[in-house]
């Protein structure tokens, strides 16, 4: 169950990268936005079961990723739209996001859920985010 969330979750980012819409097929806006809110919808859904999330919580989880997410989205548009080629500009943004929501998210869990959420791969997660801005 952990692998499936963590999996949700790296399909989600990942689906935001620019540079692999180029490999795909073109997508409406509308097809893309029902996508994406399925990609979100699915996290949400895998954090409630895995975490035993409450009613009040999974309001805040859809709140904050659907917030994050589409502001994340709209910067990474942003910067395609501007030609942007630089690979470490994208993954600062991603970066960006991805602590934003890592920070919110740890003000909703209560202990015994963030260290759940800590071990199914946000901690790995957050240590590499670390790396990458101390090289920076």
């Amino acid at each position: 169950m952990r692998y499936k969330a963590i999996k949700y979750f790296a399909i989600c980012v990942l689906s935001f990268l620019p540079f692999c819409a180029f490999a795909q097929q073109q997508l409406s806006e509308e097809e893309e936005l029902k996508q994406f809110r399925e990609a979100i919808d699915k996290t949400v859904d895998n954090y409630t079961d895995q975490f035993d999330l409450e009613i009040w919580q999974t309001f805040y989880v859809d709140s904050i990723l659907t917030h994050d997410y589409e502001a994340m989205r709209d910067e990474l548009k942003g910067m395609q739209a501007a030609k942007m080629t630089n690979s470490d500009a994208y993954t600062r943004v991603q970066d960006k996001w991805a602590e934003q929501i890592y920070v919110a998210l740890q003000k909703v869990f209560n202990e015994e859920q963030w260290a759940k959420y800590l071990k199914s791969g946000a901690a790995r997660e957050k240590k590499a985010r670390d790396r990458r801005a101390a090289k920076r």
